[in-house]
């Protein structure tokens, strides 16, 4: 069983960068075959592309809730279903994000869909423009790391994650 991790975000507006950020720290630890990292940048329209070929699906993006900077939230199984709830307006090439791809795919690939997906949001402190993370942020990315490291060393090549 393959494993795709994609990172979403926009390295040039602070916080909103944690998904390629992660990414790139995920990559120097070396994750055992079949895990395959990707950094989708800002770019959800062509994550539809990873949908139909792979098992298990982790996304990592930033969001903005209002909560504490820092928080993390896992959506799985019941809450992801509540993010992929139709709604009522079409997303263009410009508001077109994970979830609108995941909604799409969904209805396309029927049966073939990722039986298996998991979604990480962080909650940003920063999002205008500039380089790097805040500090809360960037301690939840040291979680998350931690946590991928875990479930890489638990688990052999053929069930990594």
């Amino acid at each position: 069983m393959s494993t795709t991790i994609i990172g979403f975000g926009n390295m040039l507006r602070k916080d909103d960068g944690l998904g390629p950020e992660l990414i790139r720290r995920l990559m120097a630890l070396n994750p055992p075959l079949p895990v395959k990292l990707i950094d989708y940048g800002t770019a959800g329209f062509s994550f539809l592309n990873e949908l139909e070929t792979e098992n298990r699906l982790i996304i990592i993006d930033a969001v903005s809730s209002g909560s504490a900077p820092g928080s993390l939230f896992v959506l799985e199984k019941e809450r992801l279903e509540l993010v992929l709830k139709e709604r009522e307006e079409y997303p263009n090439l410009h508001t077109f994000r994970w979830n609108d791809a995941l909604r799409w795919g969904r209805w396309f690939l029927k049966g073939n869909f990722p039986r298996n997906v998991r979604v990480y949001l962080v909650e940003v402190k920063e999002t205008g423009y500039g380089i790097g993370l805040s500090e809360p942020v960037k301690e939840a990315v040291e979680r998350l790391v931690a946590l991928f490291k875990k479930e890489f060393s638990e688990k052999g090549p053929r069930d990594a994650l």
